[in-house]
C-alpha cells in the first residue's frame, strides 16, 4: 500500500497507484470516488451540500456536489485520466437527525446530496457503478487507487467493499 492521503470535509484530492484516499465522518455528506482503471488515477471528494447556486459567497467549490464533482473530474483529466474509462462510486448521504421546516416537512439533506451527486455524474457521463448511501449512520471510506476498491467502514457494522 502506498501513502494514505486524507481528504477533509468540503475537500477533494486525487492520487495515483499505489496511494489510498480516505475521508472520515460522512454523515449526510457524500464521498464521491472517481476511478480510472487504465491509468489508476483516483479522486475523492467530500461534499457537504447539493447545490452551490443556492448559497452566496460559496468560495469553497469542494463543498458542493455540482462544483466539487466537476473540479474532481477536471483535476483527474489534467493528471492524465481517461475520460471514457472513468467510473464512480458514492457513499454517505445518511439521515443523521430529523429536521423540519416551517411546513413541517422533513428535510433530508443526505438524500439531496446523493441525488445531486448522481445527477452531476450523469451530466459528466461517468457511470455510477456502486453506492452505499442513506440509512442513519456515519461512514468512513477508503479508495484504493491500485484496484478501485472502495472500502466502507461504519461503527458497529461489517466493513465492506463496493
Amino acid at each position: 500500500m502506498g501513502q494514505l492521503i486524507k481528504v477533509g470535509m468540503a475537500d477533494l484530492k486525487i492520487c495515483k497507484s499505489p496511494d489510498v484516499l480516505t475521508t472520515i465522518g460522512l454523515g449526510s455528506c457524500i464521498g464521491i470516488a472517481i476511478y480510472d482503471p487504465t491509468t489508476k488515477i483516483s479522486g475523492l471528494a467530500h461534499i457537504m451540500l447539493p447545490d452551490s447556486t443556492q448559497i452566496r459567497n460559496n468560495t469553497n467549490i469542494a463543498k458542493f456536489a455540482d462544483t466539487g464533482i466537476q473540479k474532481l473530474y477536471d483535476d483527474m483529466i489534467k493528471a492524465g485520466a481517461n475520460r471514457s474509462k472513468m467510473v464512480a462510486k458514492i457513499a454517505g448521504g445518511a439521515k443523521m437527525f430529523e429536521l423540519s421546516n416551517s411546513n413541517s416537512q422533513s428535510i433530508n439533506i443526505g438524500d439531496k446530496n446523493a441525488m445531486a451527486s448522481r445527477q452531476k455524474l450523469k451530466e459528466l457521463g461517468i457511470p455510477l457503478v456502486a453506492e452505499d448511501t442513506g440509512l442513519n449512520f456515519g461512514r468512513t471510506v477508503e479508495l484504493y487507487s491500485e484496484t478501485g476498491a472502495y472500502l466502507i467502514k461504519a461503527v458497529g457494522k461489517q466493513e465492506k467493499y463496493i
